[in-house]
């Protein structure tokens, strides 16, 4: 395999695209109930909205399409996301190819996105917006870097697409453009690609392409930014002293936990010629330097502001660039690296191999011993045990969170789904027809009184309840006796 890449290097797309059919073929082995995101998802395809709740809707369209072409199905949540990972390898390996003479530097560059934990481990895991912006950030690497070689209007167009999608993706994401801006400012070349005319086409793409989710993020700014906000300010602290410490704290693991196994194997090739290559220096070392330096200090500045609680998954578009970045330290150092791809391939097959296996094996294993997933959880014998009590075929289910509504309309895809306060669309219920209300507890135990929200929701409707019940089933590779409870009830339209 070594010579053969070295040969074609080109191959190790081919090699990646069978690393993530894997993936996709293992997922559909596993149970068909879905984790949180998938759920979500699953859930917020039934509509085409031009935003949904505190995350931006580039993923959510992009399922709202595949779900149209081959349904609401266990495929097409993980098509989707092998094909947009699958995606941004490549456009990850042409930026490195934009940049990079040696070839094997860089497949060493597109390979080490696999060291990354965020993207080879929890990105298949159950992310589906973070899948988006890592797409979008290996997109605008690319246009960035090829419009700072090259100069085409071509580039500076594509650079505009990468940046409005990156934008619906994450709304973090801002801040890579942003700081790519601030850092090709000292470079005489780079600069003149700045105060190009054609600066203004990659403004108008990336407004366009922003612009329908735009008007609706105006009049929903509260929606779209308060979940976000509780989470970064998650850490309850007694003075502002401690809060500057926590989120500083946070802060700095959040760059050990993105970082850390992808520095490690890069000393570990490069072990020989190391001091050599931390004192190496080009232009584009310098320009990712100043790109990750004013990334840190946007995000100190969060912290100063009142950010307590910084998650390592939201470093991605900042310092996705980071393998390249440590190729490029390497190449520039002028020392022989012609033992870098021997050395690094055996870490990347390995990851190739654990990563599937893992989340594979992790829901039998963890079955096994009482520590259930939400994969374990059996959502599609629940649904079916409730409708055969049911007095006729509901006009809606209604549920406690998307998650929940998700497995339900992957098992019953005939059956329109909603969760109060969750959906970006009311629905209009069939009053001749029961509606049926499901709801269940985050660990699975009895729970006959139903969660606030719902009970909200049915108070402000026509409806009262005719029948309520509970089933409790085992779970998949559950041990013997470990029941998950759902409890549900119908409802009909009250008598007038």
């Amino acid at each position: 395999m070594l010579a053969t890449l070295r040969q074609r290097p080109n191959l190790v797309f081919a090699l990646l695209a069978v690393y993530f059919a894997a993936n996709l073929a293992l997922r559909l082995l596993l149970p068909r109930s879905l984790d949180l995101d998938e759920g979500e998802q699953l859930f917020l395809a039934q509509w085409l909205a031009a935003g949904y709740n505190s995350q931006p809707p580039l993923y959510n369209w992009l399922q709202y399409g595949v779900v149209a072409l081959f349904g609401p199905t266990l495929f097409s949540l993980a098509l989707l996301k092998n094909l947009m990972l699958f995606a941004s390898y490549v456009f990850f390996g042409l930026a490195a190819k934009t940049v990079l003479r040696s070839r094997e530097l860089a497949i060493v560059a597109v390979l080490g996105l696999l060291t990354i934990p965020q993207v080879s481990f929890e990105a298949q895991r159950d992310l589906s917006h973070t899948v988006a912006v890592i797409f979008s950030t290996s997109l605008f690497l690319y246009a960035f870097l090829r419009t700072l070689t090259t100069g085409t209007s071509l580039s500076y167009l594509l650079t505009g697409l990468a940046v409005g999608l990156g934008v619906i993706s994450k709304y973090n994401f801002v801040l890579l453009p942003a700081a790519a801006a601030l850092a090709v400012l000292p470079e005489p070349a780079f600069r003149r690609r700045l105060f190009d005319w054609r600066i203004l086409l990659a403004g108008i793409v990336a407004v366009i392409v922003f612009l329908p989710h735009g008007l609706w993020f105006l009049d929903h700014v509260g929606d779209a930014t308060g979940r976000t906000l509780g989470k970064l300010t998650s850490e309850e602290t007694s003075g502002r002293a401690e809060q500057i410490l926590t989120g500083l704290v946070s802060l700095v693991f959040a760059f050990i936990g993105f970082s850390a196994l992808t520095l490690l194997p890069f000393a570990l090739i490069f072990r020989k010629v190391l001091k050599a290559i931390l004192r190496a220096r080009s232009e584009w070392t310098r320009l990712f330097v100043r790109i990750f330096l004013i990334s840190a200090v946007a995000l100190v500045l969060m912290v100063f502001f009142g950010a307590t609680n910084i998650k390592d998954r939201w470093l991605t578009p900042l310092y996705l660039a980071l393998p390249l970045y440590l190729a490029l330290k390497a190449e520039a150092a002028g020392t022989d690296v012609s033992a870098a791809l021997r050395r690094f391939l055996p870490v990347a097959l390995a990851v190739m191999v654990l990563v599937p296996a893992v989340l594979f094996l992790r829901i039998p294993l963890l079955g096994m011993i009482g520590r259930y997933e939400k994969i374990n959880v059996p959502y599609g014998p629940a649904i079916e045990r409730m409708l055969a009590e049911a007095p006729a075929t509901p006009a809606l289910v209604v549920t406690s969170d998307p998650q929940m509504a998700g497995n339900i309309r992957l098992h019953r895809p005939d059956l329109p789904v909603f969760v109060p306060r969750q959906g970006p669309v009311e629905p209009v219920v069939d009053a001749t027809r029961p509606v049926l209300v499901v709801w269940r507890t985050r660990d699975g135990r009895s729970e006959p009184r139903q969660p606030e929200a719902l009970a909200s929701w049915i108070a402000g409707t026509n409806f009262t309840v005719a029948e309520a019940g509970e089933v409790a089933l085992p779970y998949h590779y559950g041990r013997g006796g470990d029941l998950y409870h759902v409890a549900f009830s119908y409802l009909v339209p009250r008598e007038q």
